[in-house]
């Protein structure tokens, strides 16, 4: 085991070129429309749908990776590096903390100080060893569904009780909190709260009125808020995004922000998260514990791949938001067109698609029917966001838009061939080929 961590040093030539793109990389134009083979990679997008799903051969539209190639300035980091032939123990880079605090003040406005930084392996890992370090055994935690399924999974498997939350759904298919639920479900007991920001899998931008709202009551009742803001960087057709813990003193107070540029950039194997806490009292808490298991010592190419996103990534970032906006575009002007009975609800953020198919009139185990035998889709079923994703399926579009347009034919020709009624015969379909 390596000894104590020193404190980061400044760059040598040798680091510096790891996370320099070649000078062709930034006026680029990047292909999302090329089609790649990932079977055989071990992806768990692909090679995991016949141990999921009891077949192999469905189109995977379900775990929240993108099927664009990553960024050739993020894997021309990472052969560089490569090029070195020792993969030893490895300090932090000098850069990796202020390109963290660069890209977020420019992105989203958030002054945050590089103390304030801890690299996690994951930010679902990251929210388990949060409730394990900060939350009692006998302590409850507070989530809201529909909502990503870990936020109940982790705390319930590490013994915790779960206190649900649920958002209130509006006429026009979005949602809000229901703090007046919130008031009556929370008592003593109840010292922590996940927050979904954007959230998934309904892709809303909180605004600000919401968040502060949310953050006065929560530091009123010593509550620790885990604001989970992976995909804040993806925000769509101008939305922007708010760090909670940057809304108000309160907010700072009481929250653990995770966020990484793996969903953004598409490196989710990587596995480069960070954890921000700028209350000194609830930092050293977590943070020494970190420390003292060794869990803040960053793996050899996360924060290369780290540096590389946020020095280089912009242009690369612009261009696939707009293309994850034509993509839901897409869905929404054919379900409006050729599925009515679908509606799907516009995401603010994010590259995916909460898909409200309640008009079907089907139950839910025919609904997952439908996608998975008839349609040959594999999409992540809503009930796994909690009873009231029950009716809902969620789509990733983060694919080519011909993937896309053929999975739409695929669910049009499904629900077109439903027996009058809407009511799923009991016997399978017919296995379909990934086309």
């Amino acid at each position: 085991m390596p000894g104590p961590r020193p404190a980061p040093k400044p760059h040598t030539a040798m680091e510096k070129s790891f996370s320099t793109p070649p000078p062709q990389a930034a006026a680029s134009r990047y292909d999302f429309d090329r089609r790649i083979e990932r079977h055989g990679t071990d992806s768990v997008k692909y090679d995991g749908l016949a141990e999921t799903y009891g077949r192999g051969d469905l189109m995977p539209l379900w775990v929240a990776d993108m099927d664009f190639e990553t960024p050739d300035f993020i894997l021309e980091a990472l052969r560089r590096r490569l090029e070195h032939p020792v993969l030893g123990y490895t300090l932090e880079p000098a850069d990796y903390r202020p390109a963290i605090i660069d890209w977020i003040r420019t992105h989203h406005g958030w002054e945050v100080r590089p103390e304030w930084i801890a690299y996690i392996p994951g930010i679902v890992k990251g929210i388990g060893m949060a409730v394990n370090r900060l939350l009692a055994p006998d302590e409850r935690l507070v989530i809201q569904p529909p909502v990503y399924h870990p936020f109940r999974l982790v705390p319930e498997g590490n013994g915790r009780e779960v206190v649900c939350n649920p958002l209130r759904e509006r006429p026009d298919g979005s949602y809000e909190m229901d703090f007046e639920n919130l008031e009556r479900v929370v008592d003593a007991k109840c010292r922590m709260l996940i927050l979904s920001n954007p959230h998934n899998p309904g892709g809303i931008v909180w605004d600000r009125a919401t968040l502060v709202r949310l953050a006065d009551f929560c530091a009123a009742r010593g509550m620790v808020v885990l604001a989970d803001e992976i995909h804040c960087d993806l925000a769509l057709w101008g939305a922007r995004h708010i760090p909670f813990a940057s809304v108000s003193e309160a907010a700072a107070r009481c929250s653990i922000t995770f966020g990484a540029p793996t969903k953004t950039f598409n490196i989710a194997g990587v596995v480069s998260s960070y954890a921000i806490v700028p209350d000194e009292t609830l930092r050293r808490r977590f943070f020494t514990w970190l420390e003292a298991n060794e869990l803040d010592a960053p793996n050899l190419f996360a924060p290369i791949a780290t540096i590389a996103a946020f020095r280089h990534g912009e242009a690369w970032r612009r261009e696939v938001v707009r293309y994850i906006e034509g993509n839901v575009e897409e869905v929404i002007a054919f379900c409006a067109r050729e599925l009515p009975a679908i509606r799907p609800l516009r995401p603010r953020a994010s590259y995916l698609v909460w898909l409200d198919c309640r008009a079907l009139g089907l139950g839910h185990e025919e609904l997952v029917r439908l996608f998975v035998e008839r349609a040959g889709l594999a999409l992540n079923d809503g009930a796994m966001f909690g009873k009231e994703g029950e009716g809902f399926m969620r789509l990733n579009v983060g694919a080519p838009r011909a993937v896309i347009r053929r999975a739409l034919e695929r669910l049009h020709d499904a629900v077109a061939a439903l027996p009058a009624g809407g009511r799923m015969p009991g016997a399978h379909g017919k296995a379909l080929t990934n086309e």
